[in-house]
Protein backbone atom coordinates (compact mmCIF):
# COMPACT_ATOMS: atom_id res chain seq x y z
CA UNK A 1 0.00 0.00 0.00
CA UNK A 2 0.99 3.64 -0.50
CA UNK A 3 1.57 6.12 2.32
CA UNK A 4 2.98 9.58 2.96
CA UNK A 5 5.76 9.18 5.50
CA UNK A 6 8.48 10.67 7.63
CA UNK A 7 11.62 9.29 6.03
CA UNK A 8 13.82 10.75 8.76
CA UNK A 9 14.18 14.01 10.66
CA UNK A 10 13.49 16.83 8.22
CA UNK A 11 12.51 14.49 5.37
CA UNK A 12 9.10 13.36 4.08
CA UNK A 13 7.91 11.50 1.00
CA UNK A 14 5.78 8.73 -0.49
CA UNK A 15 6.61 5.10 0.29
CA UNK A 16 5.20 1.63 -0.34
CA UNK A 17 4.51 -0.64 2.64
CA UNK A 18 2.87 -3.98 3.30
CA UNK A 19 -0.79 -3.92 4.25
CA UNK A 20 -1.11 -3.90 8.07
CA UNK A 21 -2.24 -7.06 9.85
CA UNK A 22 -5.64 -7.01 11.55
CA UNK A 23 -5.65 -8.68 14.98
CA UNK A 24 -8.77 -10.27 16.53
CA UNK A 25 -9.75 -7.08 18.41
CA UNK A 26 -8.68 -4.67 15.71
CA UNK A 27 -9.82 -3.03 12.48
CA UNK A 28 -8.33 -1.88 9.21
CA UNK A 29 -9.70 1.43 7.96
CA UNK A 30 -9.38 3.37 4.71
CA UNK A 31 -9.40 7.15 5.11
CA UNK A 32 -12.27 9.29 3.83
CA UNK A 33 -10.88 12.61 5.05
CA UNK A 34 -7.62 13.44 6.83
CA UNK A 35 -5.91 16.52 8.17
CA UNK A 36 -2.26 17.28 8.97
CA UNK A 37 -1.44 18.71 12.38
CA UNK A 38 1.20 20.99 13.82
CA UNK A 39 2.27 17.93 15.81
CA UNK A 40 3.33 16.33 12.53
CA UNK A 41 5.55 19.36 11.93
CA UNK A 42 7.14 19.10 15.39
CA UNK A 43 7.68 15.39 14.83
CA UNK A 44 9.34 15.71 11.42
CA UNK A 45 11.22 19.00 11.48
CA UNK A 46 12.05 19.31 15.18
CA UNK A 47 12.53 15.63 15.93
CA UNK A 48 10.38 16.22 19.01
CA UNK A 49 9.81 12.52 19.72
CA UNK A 50 13.09 11.36 18.27
CA UNK A 51 14.15 10.02 14.90
CA UNK A 52 11.58 8.03 12.96
CA UNK A 53 12.35 6.25 9.69
CA UNK A 54 9.80 5.41 6.98
CA UNK A 55 6.90 5.96 9.38
CA UNK A 56 3.60 6.94 7.77
CA UNK A 57 2.43 10.24 9.21
CA UNK A 58 -0.95 11.49 10.40
CA UNK A 59 -3.29 10.99 13.34
CA UNK A 60 -6.46 12.87 12.28
CA UNK A 61 -8.96 10.94 10.17
CA UNK A 62 -12.44 9.75 9.56
CA UNK A 63 -12.68 6.62 7.47
CA UNK A 64 -14.47 3.53 6.32
CA UNK A 65 -13.93 0.13 7.93
CA UNK A 66 -12.43 -2.39 5.51
CA UNK A 67 -11.76 -5.35 7.81
CA UNK A 68 -12.45 -6.27 11.43
CA UNK A 69 -11.00 -8.94 13.69
CA UNK A 70 -12.94 -12.00 14.77
CA UNK A 71 -13.67 -10.59 18.26
CA UNK A 72 -14.93 -7.16 17.15
CA UNK A 73 -18.61 -6.84 18.05
CA UNK A 74 -19.84 -3.37 17.14
CA UNK A 75 -18.24 -2.53 13.79
CA UNK A 76 -18.31 -4.14 10.37
CA UNK A 77 -16.82 -3.49 6.93
CA UNK A 78 -18.45 -0.47 5.31
CA UNK A 79 -19.10 1.44 8.55
CA UNK A 80 -18.04 5.09 8.46
CA UNK A 81 -16.06 5.88 11.59
CA UNK A 82 -14.39 8.65 13.56
CA UNK A 83 -10.84 7.69 14.47
CA UNK A 84 -9.43 9.47 17.54
CA UNK A 85 -5.78 10.49 17.49
CA UNK A 86 -5.26 8.64 20.77
CA UNK A 87 -6.08 4.92 20.76
CA UNK A 88 -5.34 3.47 24.21
CA UNK A 89 -4.89 -0.11 25.29
CA UNK A 90 -7.95 -0.33 27.48
CA UNK A 91 -6.82 -3.34 29.53
CA UNK A 92 -3.63 -1.58 30.66
CA UNK A 93 -3.00 -0.65 34.28
CA UNK A 94 -2.70 3.01 33.26
CA UNK A 95 -6.17 2.93 31.71
CA UNK A 96 -7.56 1.28 34.83
CA UNK A 97 -5.95 4.08 36.84
CA UNK A 98 -7.80 6.72 34.82
CA UNK A 99 -5.00 7.73 32.45
CA UNK A 100 -5.75 5.72 29.35
CA UNK A 101 -3.75 8.10 27.13
CA UNK A 102 -0.61 6.86 28.86
CA UNK A 103 -1.42 3.17 28.49
CA UNK A 104 1.86 1.26 28.26
CA UNK A 105 3.95 4.30 29.25
CA UNK A 106 3.92 8.08 29.07
CA UNK A 107 2.13 9.26 25.89
CA UNK A 108 1.93 5.64 24.69
CA UNK A 109 -1.78 5.90 23.93
CA UNK A 110 -0.62 8.12 21.07
CA UNK A 111 0.25 5.38 18.60
CA UNK A 112 -0.36 6.86 15.14
CA UNK A 113 2.86 8.33 13.71
CA UNK A 114 4.56 7.79 17.05
CA UNK A 115 4.88 4.05 17.62
CA UNK A 116 3.24 2.82 14.43
CA UNK A 117 2.20 4.01 10.98
CA UNK A 118 -0.36 6.79 10.94
CA UNK A 119 -3.46 7.53 8.92
CA UNK A 120 -1.90 9.05 5.78
CA UNK A 121 -1.94 5.66 4.08
CA UNK A 122 -4.34 3.80 1.83
CA UNK A 123 -5.11 1.63 4.87
CA UNK A 124 -4.32 2.02 8.54
CA UNK A 125 -4.61 -0.18 11.61
CA UNK A 126 -6.75 0.63 14.67
CA UNK A 127 -6.18 -1.35 17.85
CA UNK A 128 -9.15 -2.41 20.01
CA UNK A 129 -11.74 -1.26 17.50
CA UNK A 130 -14.75 -1.54 19.82
CA UNK A 131 -13.09 0.81 22.33
CA UNK A 132 -11.36 3.19 19.94
CA UNK A 133 -13.70 3.77 17.00
CA UNK A 134 -16.99 5.66 16.91
CA UNK A 135 -19.67 5.65 14.24
CA UNK A 136 -19.66 8.76 12.08
CA UNK A 137 -23.23 10.12 12.14
CA UNK A 138 -24.78 10.48 8.68
CA UNK A 139 -25.62 14.12 9.37
CA UNK A 140 -21.98 15.16 9.82
CA UNK A 141 -19.75 16.37 7.03
CA UNK A 142 -16.65 14.11 7.05
CA UNK A 143 -14.34 17.08 6.46
CA UNK A 144 -15.63 18.87 9.56
CA UNK A 145 -15.80 15.62 11.53
CA UNK A 146 -12.02 15.16 11.12
CA UNK A 147 -11.73 17.90 13.76
CA UNK A 148 -13.17 15.40 16.25
CA UNK A 149 -10.02 13.30 15.95
CA UNK A 150 -7.75 15.77 17.70
CA UNK A 151 -8.52 19.49 17.53
CA UNK A 152 -11.83 19.31 19.40
CA UNK A 153 -10.83 16.81 22.11
CA UNK A 154 -7.44 18.45 22.67
CA UNK A 155 -8.87 21.95 22.93
CA UNK A 156 -11.63 20.81 25.25
CA UNK A 157 -9.15 18.83 27.35
CA UNK A 158 -7.32 22.08 28.01
CA UNK A 159 -10.58 23.41 29.45
CA UNK A 160 -10.92 20.29 31.60
CA UNK A 161 -7.33 20.51 32.83
CA UNK A 162 -7.84 24.16 33.78
CA UNK A 163 -11.12 23.15 35.48
CA UNK A 164 -13.07 26.11 34.12
CA UNK A 165 -16.12 26.88 36.26
CA UNK A 166 -19.19 29.09 35.78
CA UNK A 167 -18.22 32.75 35.92
CA UNK A 168 -14.46 32.20 35.73
CA UNK A 169 -12.23 34.71 34.00
CA UNK A 170 -10.18 32.70 31.51
CA UNK A 171 -7.26 33.38 29.21
CA UNK A 172 -6.52 31.10 26.25
CA UNK A 173 -2.97 31.56 24.99
CA UNK A 174 -2.74 30.63 21.33
CA UNK A 175 -5.74 30.58 18.99
CA UNK A 176 -4.76 28.14 16.33
CA UNK A 177 -7.21 25.25 15.87
CA UNK A 178 -6.64 23.77 19.34
CA UNK A 179 -6.85 27.16 21.03
CA UNK A 180 -10.02 28.02 19.15
CA UNK A 181 -11.59 24.83 20.48
CA UNK A 182 -10.40 25.81 23.96
CA UNK A 183 -12.15 29.15 23.55
CA UNK A 184 -15.33 27.38 22.43
CA UNK A 185 -15.05 24.86 25.27
CA UNK A 186 -14.46 27.52 27.93
CA UNK A 187 -17.54 29.38 26.69
CA UNK A 188 -19.62 26.20 26.83
CA UNK A 189 -18.29 25.57 30.35
CA UNK A 190 -19.53 28.99 31.52
CA UNK A 191 -16.53 31.31 31.45
CA UNK A 192 -17.57 34.93 31.93
CA UNK A 193 -14.73 37.08 30.62
CA UNK A 194 -12.73 35.14 28.07
CA UNK A 195 -9.41 36.47 26.80
CA UNK A 196 -7.91 35.00 23.61
CA UNK A 197 -4.26 35.64 22.78
CA UNK A 198 -3.46 35.78 19.07
CA UNK A 199 -2.87 38.06 16.12
CA UNK A 200 -3.99 36.48 12.84
CA UNK A 201 -7.19 38.24 11.70
CA UNK A 202 -9.13 35.10 10.70
CA UNK A 203 -8.30 33.37 13.99
CA UNK A 204 -9.24 36.50 15.93
CA UNK A 205 -12.59 36.73 14.14
CA UNK A 206 -13.34 33.08 14.77
CA UNK A 207 -12.28 33.30 18.43
CA UNK A 208 -14.87 36.04 18.90
CA UNK A 209 -17.45 33.88 17.16
CA UNK A 210 -16.65 31.00 19.50
CA UNK A 211 -17.09 33.19 22.58
CA UNK A 212 -13.98 35.30 23.27
CA UNK A 213 -14.87 38.62 24.89
CA UNK A 214 -11.40 40.21 24.58
CA UNK A 215 -8.52 39.74 22.16
CA UNK A 216 -4.96 40.11 23.42
CA UNK A 217 -2.54 40.76 20.56
CA UNK A 218 1.06 40.01 21.54
CA UNK A 219 2.17 42.41 18.80
CA UNK A 220 0.68 45.24 20.88
CA UNK A 221 2.93 44.57 23.86
CA UNK A 222 3.43 42.19 26.75
CA UNK A 223 0.39 39.95 27.08
CA UNK A 224 0.62 39.77 30.88
CA UNK A 225 0.60 43.56 31.17
CA UNK A 226 -2.43 43.75 28.87
CA UNK A 227 -4.37 41.14 30.86
CA UNK A 228 -3.50 42.72 34.18
CA UNK A 229 -4.58 46.16 32.96
CA UNK A 230 -7.90 44.82 31.67
CA UNK A 231 -8.56 42.97 34.95
CA UNK A 232 -7.52 45.95 37.10
CA UNK A 233 -4.52 44.05 38.44
CA UNK A 234 -6.50 40.99 39.51
CA UNK A 235 -5.42 38.55 36.83
CA UNK A 236 -7.44 35.54 35.69
CA UNK A 237 -8.84 32.44 37.36
CA UNK A 238 -7.78 30.00 34.65
CA UNK A 239 -5.22 29.91 31.85
CA UNK A 240 -5.27 27.45 28.96
CA UNK A 241 -2.00 27.14 27.06
CA UNK A 242 -2.65 26.05 23.49
CA UNK A 243 0.31 27.71 21.81
CA UNK A 244 3.58 29.47 22.46
CA UNK A 245 6.78 27.90 23.73
CA UNK A 246 8.53 26.90 26.95
CA UNK A 247 8.58 30.52 28.14
CA UNK A 248 4.79 30.78 27.87
CA UNK A 249 4.44 29.06 31.24
CA UNK A 250 6.05 32.05 32.94
CA UNK A 251 3.49 34.37 31.35
CA UNK A 252 0.66 32.08 32.44
CA UNK A 253 1.92 32.05 36.03
CA UNK A 254 2.29 35.84 36.02
CA UNK A 255 -1.33 36.48 34.97
CA UNK A 256 -2.88 33.79 37.19
CA UNK A 257 -4.61 34.57 40.48
CA UNK A 258 -3.57 32.71 43.63
CA UNK A 259 -5.61 29.52 43.69
CA UNK A 260 -5.82 29.54 39.89
CA UNK A 261 -5.11 26.70 37.52
CA UNK A 262 -3.27 26.30 34.22
CA UNK A 263 -4.26 23.66 31.68
CA UNK A 264 -1.56 22.97 29.09
CA UNK A 265 -2.27 21.09 25.87
CA UNK A 266 0.55 22.65 23.86
CA UNK A 267 3.03 20.21 22.35
CA UNK A 268 6.46 21.49 23.38
CA UNK A 269 8.63 20.43 20.47
CA UNK A 270 12.05 21.58 21.69
CA UNK A 271 14.06 22.68 24.69
CA UNK A 272 15.06 20.88 27.86
CA UNK A 273 13.30 22.84 30.59
CA UNK A 274 10.20 24.88 31.35
CA UNK A 275 10.94 27.90 33.53
CA UNK A 276 8.56 28.83 36.34
CA UNK A 277 9.07 32.27 37.94
CA UNK A 278 9.73 31.73 41.64
CA UNK A 279 8.23 34.88 43.18
CA UNK A 280 5.16 34.97 40.94
CA UNK A 281 4.57 31.31 41.84
CA UNK A 282 4.29 32.42 45.45
CA UNK A 283 7.82 31.19 46.16
CA UNK A 284 6.38 27.78 45.43
CA UNK A 285 3.37 28.29 47.68
CA UNK A 286 0.94 30.33 45.60
CA UNK A 287 -1.57 27.55 45.00
CA UNK A 288 -1.03 28.11 41.29
CA UNK A 289 -1.53 24.67 39.79
CA UNK A 290 -0.14 23.53 36.44
CA UNK A 291 -1.78 20.55 34.75
CA UNK A 292 -0.55 19.29 31.39
CA UNK A 293 -2.18 16.45 29.55
CA UNK A 294 -2.56 14.49 26.35
CA UNK A 295 -6.16 14.33 25.17
CA UNK A 296 -8.20 11.28 26.17
CA UNK A 297 -9.20 8.95 23.39
CA UNK A 298 -11.90 6.35 23.22
CA UNK A 299 -15.27 5.70 21.69
CA UNK A 300 -17.39 7.26 24.41
CA UNK A 301 -15.60 10.58 24.20
CA UNK A 302 -15.83 10.61 20.41
CA UNK A 303 -19.57 9.91 20.56
CA UNK A 304 -20.15 12.70 23.07
CA UNK A 305 -18.15 15.22 21.06
CA UNK A 306 -19.94 14.19 17.88
CA UNK A 307 -23.22 14.92 19.65
CA UNK A 308 -22.05 18.52 20.22
CA UNK A 309 -21.77 18.85 16.47
CA UNK A 310 -25.05 17.08 15.76
CA UNK A 311 -26.98 19.41 18.07
CA UNK A 312 -25.28 22.56 16.80
CA UNK A 313 -23.54 23.33 20.10
CA UNK A 314 -20.18 23.32 18.35
CA UNK A 315 -19.19 23.81 14.71
CA UNK A 316 -15.48 23.02 14.26
CA UNK A 317 -15.98 23.04 10.49
CA UNK A 318 -15.57 26.82 10.62
CA UNK A 319 -11.85 26.23 11.11
CA UNK A 320 -11.39 24.55 7.72
CA UNK A 321 -9.76 27.13 5.46
CA UNK A 322 -8.11 24.90 2.84
CA UNK A 323 -9.71 21.85 1.19
CA UNK A 324 -7.93 19.46 -1.12
CA UNK A 325 -9.42 16.66 -3.19
CA UNK A 326 -7.31 13.53 -3.62
CA UNK A 327 -4.69 11.61 -1.68
CA UNK A 328 -1.96 13.02 -3.94
CA UNK A 329 -2.41 16.44 -2.29
CA UNK A 330 -1.31 15.17 1.12
CA UNK A 331 2.11 16.80 0.85
CA UNK A 332 0.60 20.18 -0.12
CA UNK A 333 -1.64 20.12 2.95
CA UNK A 334 1.23 19.14 5.26
CA UNK A 335 3.49 21.89 3.94
CA UNK A 336 0.73 24.42 4.60
CA UNK A 337 0.90 23.46 8.27
CA UNK A 338 4.67 23.90 8.17
CA UNK A 339 4.64 27.27 6.38
CA UNK A 340 1.49 28.63 8.08
CA UNK A 341 0.33 31.29 5.60
CA UNK A 342 -1.75 34.07 7.12
CA UNK A 343 -5.05 32.74 5.80
CA UNK A 344 -4.55 29.23 7.19
CA UNK A 345 -6.36 27.79 10.16
CA UNK A 346 -6.77 24.14 9.22
CA UNK A 347 -6.44 22.16 5.95
CA UNK A 348 -8.29 18.95 5.10
CA UNK A 349 -7.77 16.37 2.38
CA UNK A 350 -10.84 14.57 1.05
CA UNK A 351 -9.97 11.16 -0.33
Amino acid sequence: MKGFAMLGIGRVGWIEKDKPVCGPLDALVEPIAVSPCTSDIHTVWEGAIGDRHDMILGHEAVGRVVEVGSLVKDFKPGDRVIVPAITPDWASLQAQGGYSMHSGGMLAGWKFSNFKDGVFGELFHVNEADGNLAKLPDSLDPAAAVMLSDMVPTGLHGVELADVQFGDTVCVIGIGPVGLMSVAGAAIRGASRLFAVGSRPNCVALAKEYGATDIINYRDGDIVKQVMELTKGQGVDRVIIAGGDNDTFAQAIDMLKPGGRIGNVNYLGSGDFVKIPRVEWGCGMGHKTIAGGLMPGGRLRMEKLASLMETGRLDPGKMLTHRFEGFENMEKALMLMKDKPKDLIKPVVII
